[in-house]
This record gives C-alpha cells, structure tokens and sequence, in this order.
C-alpha cells in the first residue's frame, strides 16, 4: 500500500506530461516513502492519454483515470481521490506550473501536525489586471466568508491528510474551497510558499469570465458553512422579517381604513402592494426554511452521515496483565 498519493487532473497538456513524470518521479523517490501517481484525464483531445497510457506499461506506480467527458477541474480531483490509497494526497497541475519539487515542504507541515498544507504562490506570474487582482479579492471573500485565513485558494497544488477528503463531498467547482469545506470538521490547515513557473506551453484554461461563477461559489461555501445543518437560521429571520413587515403594512392600512374611512386602495395602493408583496414572501422564505430543515434531515439520516468529525479517541491503557503478573509473583 502507499502512503503518498499525487493526483494530477490534465486537459490537453501532452507537451508538459514527459517532463513532469520524470521532475514527479525524481521527487518522490528521494522521499524513500511507498507511493503512487494518478493521472485524470479529463477527455484531452490532443494525445495525452496515449502518452500517460504508454508511461503506466513502464512504471507499476502509475495510474491514469480517464473520464467518459470533459467534467472539468472540480470532478476529475474527486476521481483522482476517489481513486487514491495513500494515507497523504498531494494534489498539483499538469501545465509545470506546480513545481514537483515543492512536494516535500507540504509535506513537512503534515508531518509537523496539520491535515492540509495549501500552497500560497507567493510571487505570481500572471497578468495583473485579468489574473492577480480579481484573484486577491477572490481571496479575500472567501477568507471572510469561510473564516479560514489563506492568501490563496486558487492553487490546486496542496497536500491533504486522506481521511479530511472523506468528510468533503465536491462538486460544481468547489476544488478550490476544500480548505474552507473541510474547516467545517476542524480541519487544521497551514499555508506554504511555492513557486509558480511559467506553463510550459499553451493557456489558461482560466480567465476574467469566470468572476461570476467564483462569487456564486463564494456564497455557496459561506451558505454551506454557516447554515448547512440549520438552514431555517438562515430563511426563517429573513422570512419572519418580511412578514413582519408586510403584515404591519396591511395591519396599518386596515386601521387607517377603519379609522378614517378613507379609499385606502386609491389613496395608498403601491403601498398596499409592497406590504402583500412582502408578507406573501415572508412566508415563502419561512416554508423554504422548513423545507430546507426537512431536506438536511433527510441528507444525514439517509446517507449515515455525521454532522461532527472525531480527530481521534483515547481510552485509558488496561494493565490486567500486568497486575496479574504481579500477583502471581507474589
């Protein structure tokens, strides 16, 4: 069995393969540690598939995944962990802008204790406009959303102790929020500086377009965080809020009514109108809660699944042998 697991997801990246295989390899066998690389194809059009599928006839240690279509990013990580054995798995790029040789510093900081070392690319290459500054506040949201204080959240390239993953379930493109997920069941987390090369050849498969699906993941995680388990806490205040409203509203104009005598539909009706709006939604947001209550329920009883996380259980050591062993020396 191997106790390091290194999970590459690619998509096209046939030029770099060779020379990350061999800087990949030439890293792990200093570690002198048992270990194993999986490639996931996520449905590369160019030859890469042919490529890693020649390399696993040389080398045992070699894996390579292939998916049915492009999933993207998120799915092919899941893939390649589903598919790890390792006690560790370490995560990184195919395009060498992960440097192999980084490995061993995450992997200090898991001997040192923690159960994820994410890499923080201290000095990035990137254009500044379209990558760096949309990144930095990126960066920012999710660290005030998620509570947990990482300068980079981007990096596929982190090492991760095997059972945090357990407790992860990915999907959309949340690869890059396993840190914040996984903060969720205490996950104890360090940051380490790694360099970030120049792609050996091609693009990014990334860019200033996908602003708007990182802000909606954003708050996605942050809903995750904070209301995953209590969801009415969430839908309940803000629907009690608008009924409150909107029932006072219609309470107002009811008395001015009977009051006053006055056409309260011609003199008041937009009025009217936002305080029905208001109560009619109100209760929708309230249901919504109750549903979502039902739902979270339905989602742990269901599957098995705990809503904590044990680190570890201790229980005092017996000592009936060694008594007893006294005892018949007297």
């Amino acid at each position: 069995m191997p106790s390091l697991s290194v999970v590459i997801p690619i998509h096209n990246e046939e030029p770099s393969i060779l020379q990350l295989y061999d800087r990949l390899t030439a890293v792990m066998e200093r570690l002198r540690k048992p270990y194993e690389i999986i490639f996931v194809d996520d449905a590369s059009t160019d030859s890469s598939f042919d490529l890693l599928a020649n390399l696993v006839e040389t080398d045992g240690r070699l894996k390579v995944v292939r998916l049915r279509r492009n999933f993207g990013q998120t799915a092919a990580l899941a893939a390649g962990f589903d598919e790890a054995q390792g006690n560790v798995i370490i995560s990184l790029d195919g395009d060498l802008q992960h440097a192999p040789e980084d490995i061993p510093a995450l992997l200090k900081k898991i001997e040192e204790g923690y159960d994820i070392a994410s890499g923080w690319r201290k000095e990035r290459l990137d254009n500044a406009v379209t990558r760096k500054f949309p990144s930095r506040v990126a960066n920012w949201l999710i660290a005030r959303a998620s509570k947990v204080e990482l300068r980079d959240f981007g990096t596929t390239f982190k090492a991760y102790r095997a059972e945090i993953l357990k407790d992860v379930n990915l999907y959309g493109e949340l690869h890059r929020f396993i840190p914040a997920l996984a903060a969720l069941y205490g996950a104890r987390i360090a940051e380490v500086p790694i360099r970030n090369t120049p792609r050996a050849s091609g693009g990014s498969h990334y860019g200033l377009g996908r602003t708007s699906r990182v802000i909606f993941d954003i708050f996605t995680v942050w809903f995750l965080l904070k209301y995953f388990t209590r969801p009415m806490h969430f839908f309940g205040k803000w629907g009690l809020a608008c009924a409150g409203i909107g029932g006072g509203i219609l309470v107002w104009m009811a008395g001015l009514k009977l009051w006053t005598g006055e056409d309260i539909i011609d003199q008041h009706g937009p009025l009217i109108i936002v305080g029905a709006l208001a109560l009619v939604t109100g209760v929708i947001l309230f249901c919504t809660g109750l549903l979502g209550e039902v739902l979270t329920r339905t989602y742990f009883e269901s599957q098995g699944r705990r809503i904590y996380a044990v680190r570890e259980v201790r229980t005092r050591r017996e000592h009936h042998a060694a008594d007893g062993s006294r005892g018949s020396r007297g």
